[in-house]
Order: structure tokens, then sequence, then C-alpha cells
């Protein structure tokens, strides 16, 4: 007479269970938190004056304000606007000292360090089509 044992069977549904438990920890460890992809994108592209990867988040109309105008801009006239800023103030950096979630749309408050003095600036960025787009960019001298 042959014995069987059960044994091996509860081992490994034993550990199909903990496998399962641990895979959806996980994920739902990971998906709570929340990312600042796109406003993380716009924050390296300031520090580093560079118009051509920020302009790949500004939205069809941005409004932007600047020391000397201030206007809602489509997204063209916005990349010139920013790069004749950009370049005539030479950019040496940027400092964030504020970033945030609210509802989905992201900010950020910090300072634009360029060779022609600093500017508090304020990034607000929305969602739109599932991407984080830029709604609203201020330059405000100091």
């Amino acid at each position: 007479m042959a014995h069987f044992s059960t044994y091996p069977q509860r081992k490994h549904a034993f550990m199909q269970k903990i496998l399962t438990l641990t895979s959806l920890f996980a994920i739902m460890l990971f998906s709570s938190f929340k990312t600042f992809d796109g406003i993380d994108e716009v924050i390296y592209s300031l520090r580093n004056g560079n118009i051509s990867e920020l302009s790949k988040y500004i939205d069809d109309s941005v409004d932007i304000t600047l020391p000397d105008k201030s206007d809602s801009y489509s997204k063209a006239q916005a990349t010139m606007i920013l790069r004749d800023f950009f370049s005539s103030n030479g950019v040496k950096g940027f400092e964030v000292k504020h970033k945030g979630d609210n509802g989905g749309n992201q900010f950020c408050i910090g300072t634009l360090n360029t060779s022609s003095g600093s500017y508090r600036t304020t990034i607000f960025m929305k969602t739109k089509n599932g991407r984080q787009v830029l709604k609203e960019i201020r330059f405000e001298a100091k």
C-alpha cells in the first residue's frame, strides 16, 4: 500500500498565497505614491534653461507673467517668449522652495537664478488627457 502525503501540496498552496498577498501589497504600496514626473521635468528644464525640453509641457494656451508683461499665449508664442527671456537673462539655476499636488494639479514655487538677478517663479500644471501640462508660469523680480 502506497502512502501519499499532502504536505508538498499544502506547502505549495501556502507559498502561492504568500506570494499573491506580497504582490498585492507591493502594488498597493507603489501605486499610493504620487508622481511628480511632469513638474520634475519642468524644474529640470528651468535649472538648465532648456526651453526645448520645457516646451514639451506647455499647453495649447498658457499664462505667462514676466516683469515687463503678462498675458495668455499660444504654445508657439509662449515658446518664443520664454526662449527670449532665458537667453537675455542667462539662466544659472533653479532652486525649489515648495512643490505639491492639489487634486491632480501640480504646482511649484522656487527661485530662478540668472545672470541679471533672481526671479520668484511659480509654476502651475494641470492634468490634461492623462498627462501634466504647463498652464501658468510667473517670473517676478526679487
